[in-house]
Order: C-alpha cells, then structure tokens, then sequence
C-alpha cells in the first residue's frame, strides 16, 4: 500500500467530517504514506490544517448537479484514480459510493466505505440507503464510528465487506488547564441546521433561562436555520441570554470558558463535539440519540435524556446547574476517558486495517480497464 486518497464532498467546509478526514489524514502522512485528497466539489481552500505532504485535489471547482452528471463525475474519478496510481481509496460518506463502486471496477485497487452517519437515518436522501448497499456488497471494508451502528449494518445490508467500528479521534489532548469557575456558560457547537435539534434547544432554553436568568447559553457555528434561530430568540426575549457565535477556527476558547455544554441533536453518527468536551473536561448534557452520545458518555457521569424532550432537557441542564461538586467529578472522568480516543490510537486501528486488506475481486473485476 503506497498511495492513500480520501474522497470527501468538499474539504472547504467547516463541519465535524472535515475535520476528522484532516485528522485521520495528517495521521497517515505523519508515518510517512503518500497521502491526498480529493473533493468532489472545491476543496481548494481547506477550513483545517493539513500535512505539507498531503496532495489536495478536487473533481470539480464549483458546484455542479450530479445528477445531472453522474456519469461524467464517475469518469472524471476513474481517470484521476489511474493517473494518480491509487492504492486505497477511502470514501468519506456512504453516499459518495453511488461514484466509487462502478468507478473502480477493474481496477486492482482497495475501497473503503467510511460511514459518518446513523444507519437508520438516510437524511432525507434515499440514494444513500442504495449506496450503504453497493458499499456493503463491493466495498473491501465499512468503517462504522459505533458498535452499535455496526450490528445496523450487519443486520441491515447483504455484506460481502468486512465491518469495522473504529471511531474519530479527538482533536485535542487531555488538558490541564485551570477551569475558570462561575462563568456560568452552556456551551453548544454545530452547524445552525435542522439536525442539529438547536430549535429544541431554545425551546427548552427558555425553560431554564426563567429558573437560572445568570447562565448564558453560546451557540458555536453557522448554517441554513440562523435567520429562523435568531427570530426565535428574538420573539422569546433571549437576546441577552444566547449568543450566535459563528463559525471559528479556535473552538477551544469556548471549551475553557464553558461549565456545561449541551448536545441537542435529532440524530448524530458519532459527534466528534463529544470527544473534545472530554478532553476539556465537561460535564453534558445530551439526547440519547440512536448512535454516538452513550458509547462517548458511557462511565463520564454526564447526563442523557431522552431524545426530542425537551422538558427532561432543560431539567437535566438545571440539575447540573445546581451541582457544582457534580460538574467537577463528572470533569475528572471525562479527562480520563479522552485518552481512549487520542490520535495515535485511532490511526494505529486504521492501519492495522488498510494494510489488512485483500482484494475481493467481485463480478466484473479483472474485464475492465
């Protein structure tokens, strides 16, 4: 294995799948593989830091339909993997399989599948559920973020692939800083979208806002719902209680100025803002969606409530308002458990994988070149 390509839809952006394909790739390039990437659209200005050594690359420079061309984009990929002498090439995000599968056929070169998202959730494209199947059918492996999300893919799909779970990496090491105390903020990070549960989150904000008007609620990130977020706050009077920061390049200041932070998504894959809060130390409250919160919080003290109630919500943010000696044990935990999820732990399970890898030779492989 010599040349490694991770194919994203467009590494310009600033959300949590960016960031950790940075992750994982400064991981491979930092022991020394030929690493690049390549977007499906721009990609020419990534948002994280990449290795010097990395490549980046993109199919197209701007937006284009792909249905429209499909067929195009999976020529465009055949070509660019032939000309670069791809070895392995990891698909960030299932959907993008719909490309990969019938651009790599006949072609001696080893597909993964790395899922980002919940199994049972298509986000409102059924596309993504036939490409979870062709993914499941021809690719050489399915990297899940969860166990759970694993046995969903077991149960779910005719596999031929084997399936892993192997999960993101933290960005950030345990830190020893001194935690600021009585800031008295709850700290939310995400992109402003309906996935995100953030109109749930005002809704319940404004329960807790009447019972603790001192805390202060920060929300970190940008997107589509803002102009619906910000009428909300507005109609509600929690202009002075909730702040809209926007997106940052420097998350961590909102992590040591933040006593609690709170995860109020419909649905997640395995949300890389959990990682980070326990290499902070804070304590969360958090749905318990399908994947992700239970397996990062498991055995950290934080809280989970069940999802879409918003009620047992703000109640749980109340609690842990009320218990500082809580929030401080739950901190210690937490710390502790972020070790599991280091960088160099992670990359040594995706190597062990890669370099793991037999060709599966499925139906026309070997006929086409």
């Amino acid at each position: 294995m010599k040349n490694i390509c991770f194919l994203i839809g467009n590494l310009n952006h600033a959300g949590g799948t960016e960031r950790v394909t940075s992750l994982i790739a400064n991981g491979f390039a930092e022991r020394s593989y030929n690493i690049s990437i390549l977007s499906l659209v721009g990609g020419d200005n990534p948002f994280f830091n990449l290795n010097d050594n990395i490549e980046n690359h993109f199919l197209y420079s701007k937006s284009v339909s792909f249905k429209k061309r499909i067929l195009q984009a999976i020529y465009k990929l055949r070509q660019f993997v032939k000309k670069q002498k791809i070895d392995t090439l990891v698909v960030v995000d299932s959907i993008s399989c719909i490309f990969t599968v019938p651009a790599l056929v006949g072609l001696n070169v080893n597909h993964v599948c790395w899922e980002h998202f919940n199994f049972k959730n298509d986000l409102g494209k059924p596309v993504r559920r036939l490409a979870r199947q062709l993914a499941a059918r021809y690719c050489d492996a399915v990297v899940t973020l969860t166990e759970r999300d694993k046995q969903y893919w077991l149960d779910g799909t005719h596999h031929r692939s084997q399936i892993v779970a192997i999960p993101n990496p933290c960005p950030f090491p345990p830190q020893t800083y001194i935690k600021k105390e009585n800031t008295k903020i709850v700290l939310a990070v995400g992109g402003l979208t309906q996935i995100k549960g953030f109109d749930m989150l005002l809704e319940a904000w404004v329960q807790v806002n009447s019972s603790m008007p001192d805390w202060k609620l920060v929300i970190v990130g940008e997107g589509e719902d803002r102009n619906k977020i910000t009428g909300f706050i507005k109609r509600t009077k929690l202009t002075e209680s909730v702040c809209l920061v926007g997106n940052t390049s420097h998350i961590s200041r909102y992590y040591e100025q933040a006593e609690i932070f709170c995860l109020s998504s419909r649905f997640e894959g395995f949300p890389m803002v959990l990682l980070e809060t326990l290499a902070f130390g804070l304590p969360v409250v958090s749905f318990d969606c399908d994947t992700g919160p239970a397996e990062i919080l498991k055995g950290t003290g934080s809280l989970l409530v069940p999802k879409n109630n918003t009620k047992q919500l703000a109640s749980a943010l109340i609690k842990l308002m009320n218990h500082k000696e809580d929030r401080k044990m739950i901190g210690i935990k937490s710390r502790g458990k972020s070790e599991k999820y280091q960088p160099k732990e992670i990359i040594n399970q995706w190597v062990f994988l890669l370099e793991g890898l037999k060709k599966q030779n499925y139906f026309l492989y070997g006929y086409i070149n």
